[in-house]
């Protein structure tokens, strides 16, 4: 069974002005996209054509040999979280477990700001920055091209892509106002509280 893009959780110009409906005519029509198709060729006839995206990261992380499908397969499994990380109307601050999850574990939500702020400004070249579960404790995390956190045994609550190609058409190369931003004004917590519950 092929993998398909999986259209947006709001219209393209629904996070505007903070994400630009022309970013999202590359980000996701053609970025996104070209890694469903790379993949999609990549595992066509293999035993990996009737596994799940998961199944697939899990499978190939840490394969040298198979780096092309764990590159597209992770950069599918990235994008998709990150579309739904953000929504209209987002940022603000979290509430209920997840807040007081942040709190004990991460200093507070100012500090987590910061750090979480820190990691995807300080991230070198292409990736992303992670709030993160691992072993029942809270963690920032970042990593580097197509890496997820899936691959580390960690389970991903919330992302922020810092590849150029999601900020350059709207914030040129100030990376920290794209991230500042997205904590601000875009960030789904309700996204993230339900992954920290499920």
């Amino acid at each position: 069974m092929a993998f398909e893009l999986p259209p947006l959780p709001y219209a393209a110009n629904a996070l505007e002005p903070h994400m630009s409906a022309n970013t999202f005519s590359f980000h996701h029509a053609k970025h996104h996209n070209a890694y469903v198709t790379n993949l999609n060729n990549l595992i066509k006839d293999t035993d990996l054509a009737s596994k799940s995206l998961e199944e697939i990261i899990k499978a190939v992380a840490g394969d040298s040999a198979k780096a092309g499908v764990f590159n597209n397969a992770a950069q599918v499994w990235n994008h998709t979280f990150f579309w739904s990380s953000m929504k209209p109307g987002g940022g603000g601050k979290p509430s209920g477990d997840l807040l007081a999850r942040i709190e004990k574990d991460l200093g507070g939500f100012d500090k987590f700001k910061e750090d979480f702020k820190n990691a995807a400004v300080t991230q070198f070249g292409s990736g992303w920055a992670w709030l993160v579960e691992e072993k029942g404790t809270l963690k920032i995390t970042k990593t580097g091209n197509a890496d997820t956190p899936m691959a580390h045994g960690q389970k991903a609550l919330l992302t922020v892509d810092v590849w150029e190609h999601a900020y350059y058409l709207d914030y040129q190369n100030r990376r920290p106002d794209f991230v500042q931003a997205f904590l601000d004004h875009l960030a789904n917590w309700d996204f993230a509280a339900a992954n920290l519950k499920g």
